[in-house]
């Protein structure tokens, strides 16, 4: 009896077209293997019109529409949480193609993508579960879209706005009213990214745990905090624009004053291949450029 042809889902940035051929590398070898190769519709249409590229696919689907045994990202990390949201709780492995430098989620180069996916074909790989949170709206506002991110949701002032007051709990504790341009919760996986630039640790994958981090505070003592995956982080704003943005994974929304959020663990994790004998701290050195001497 034959052995199962493999599908795969095809996610990837209509922004960089110099990077075709790591695009090319993948498909050439999805189609020696006999895969079923499905395409997103927006990323077809740029390989094909604008890219001019041949491209063999078994399908092409739009929103969640597709059923896999593994998705692709090509790009960088923010292709990557697009793909990771458009899978949600469907569970499909993913792999994150990068079209530029490393990345932390985005992590196979282009010159290890035959290998990488020859991993995948002999089932010599690890698949890391890694937290996902949710955002729900009561009031005026509902999330419209995916209310899932892999690395943060974040509380934001609007742009003309001065700074806004998040009444701020814990579980139904009271932790603060902060008085600042926002406030980040995110995941050990989103503590590299706009949290840190806002001053939070970074968190190693699998912690079990969320990170407070405000944005621009009024006040200098207040400092991000670590709490437990399973809190639930619950905050009403006060706006003098009467408005504000949540932001999920960087996918803003308006929410209007008075709304009542809460932000906790999602029921399902994103599920990310690693090949063995990939190292996070390598790979967090490598990225920080940590004992790098740059004189």
């Amino acid at each position: 009896m034959a052995p199962r042809k493999l599908r795969f889902a095809i996610f990837g940035n209509i922004y960089q077209a110099k990077k075709s051929a790591s695009i090319q590398k993948v498909l050439s070898f999805l189609s020696e293997r006999k895969a079923q190769v499905c395409v997103d519709k927006e990323f077809h249409h740029f390989l094909t019109k604008d890219l001019h590229i041949d491209v063999h696919a078994d399908s092409v689907f739009d929103d969640d529409n597709f059923d896999v045994d593994f998705v692709i990202s090509m790009g960088g990390d923010g292709t990557f949480l697009k793909a990771a949201s458009r899978v949600g709780a469907k569970g499909f492995p993913i792999m994150g193609v990068n079209m530029g430098r490393l990345g932390f989620l985005a992590d196979v180069g282009p010159s290890e993508i035959e290998a990488a996916l020859e991993a995948v074909y002999r089932n010599d790989y690890k698949v890391e579960d890694h937290s996902v949170i949710v955002v729900t709206a009561q009031g005026e506002s509902t999330i419209a879209g995916c209310p899932f991110a892999l690395n943060d949701i974040a509380v934001l002032k609007r742009d003309n706005a001065s700074m806004i007051s998040i009444r701020t709990s814990i579980n139904g504790e009271h932790l603060i009213t902060y008085q600042a341009d926002g406030l980040i919760v995110c995941t050990p996986t989103g503590s590299t990214a706009y949290s840190l630039s806002n001053g939070g640790p970074i968190i190693a994958p699998q912690s079990g745990v969320l990170c407070l981090s405000p944005v621009a505070p009024h006040s200098l003592n207040v400092r991000p905090i670590v709490v437990p995956d399973d809190a639930v982080v619950t905050m009403s704003v006060e706006s003098r624009s009467h408005q504000f943005l949540v932001a999920i994974d960087g996918r803003s929304e308006k929410c209007a004053e008075g709304t009542l959020l809460t932000i906790q663990k999602a029921p399902f994790a994103a599920k990310i291949i690693k090949r063995h004998g990939q190292k996070y701290f390598h790979t967090l050195k490598e990225k920080m450029m940590w004992g790098a001497d740059t004189r």
